[in-house]
């Protein structure tokens, strides 16, 4: 076995099954009914990991955002308390609770976040308020729709490769339990392939994680120029973790890219197996 192989193998077995889909989305009728008959909804669509074709098996949720009708009120805070009481009141056995910029739905057969806000560009853009997870009752605003299309631009110049190496970091962020942002690790995997001329998997992969490191999990500006700025984690204390845990990562991976270089595909997989705690 070779380490693009074993690589394509590893991307394989994360892929998220038809299944993850099917179960989130037969949800998405009944959150949309009750939270437009409780608040108002001008629009709800899907956004996320799974709807960009970079989500994990069995690890990512299918998140949705929902425009609500009217103005935003002063603090973000009090929209997710009044979301989460709408739907506690219409799924009365599944346990419901915020995580900003979200609302979390337990679904016995799956997890759904809803994450509210209302719009504030009506252009074809299309940004939107939602609760900002960095600053509790603040906002921020959010263009799901242009990142979607920034993340799909640049992986067809590679033929999927871009997503191939979203997928790889966040199978990396949720094997080795590494606390950051998901969201953070897509876009900053999406920039780098920017500047590539080419994808080959075992290379990227370690540049990927280099640069990441190099960078110190910094906050990114939003690449499309539209949004507020990308955050890796959510404190000082989980920053740390991540730190240590993402150059360790990048260690591994520079030791399969020299096995790799003088012919010892064996060792560079070893090395790939200690990076996904395989």
């Amino acid at each position: 076995m070779t380490v693009t192989s074993w690589l394509s193998d590893l991307d394989s077995l994360y892929t998220p099954l038809r299944s993850q889909f099917d179960a989130a989305r037969s949800h998405e009728g009944s959150i949309e009914s009750r939270l437009d008959y409780m608040l108002g909804v001008y629009r709800m669509f899907e956004i996320g990991s799974l709807r960009h074709g970079t989500g994990v098996w069995r690890r990512s949720d299918a998140d949705f955002l929902v425009s609500l009708r009217g103005s935003k009120p002063a603090n973000s805070t009090s929209m997710l308390t009044r979301v989460r009481e709408a739907l506690v009141g219409r799924f009365t056995n599944t346990t419901v609770s915020v995580r900003s910029p979200a609302v979390v739905c337990n679904f016995s057969d799956c997890r759904v976040e809803v994450v509210p806000g209302y719009l504030a560009d009506a252009d074809a853009h299309h940004g939107y308020w939602i609760a900002d997870p960095a600053s509790p009752g603040g906002w921020m605003k959010t263009y799901p729709e242009a990142h979607t299309e920034y993340v799909n631009s640049v992986n067809r110049r590679f033929s999927g490769g871009v997503k191939t190496l979203a997928r790889q970091l966040k199978v990396w962020k949720y094997e080795r339990s590494v606390p950051v942002s998901s969201c953070y690790l897509e876009m900053r995997a999406t920039k780098y392939m920017s500047t590539q001329d080419s994808y080959v998997p075992i290379y990227d992969l370690g540049f990927a994680l280099r640069e990441i490191h190099r960078a110190g999990l910094a906050a990114m500006n939003d690449p499309t120029g539209l949004g507020a700025r990308f955050t890796a984690c959510s404190s000082t204390a989980t920053m740390s973790d991540a730190l240590s845990k993402l150059s360790q990562a990048a260690a591994r991976a520079d030791k399969a890219i020299d096995h790799h270089r003088s012919g010892n595909e064996a060792l560079a997989i070893e090395q790939l197996k200690l990076l996904f705690n395989r």
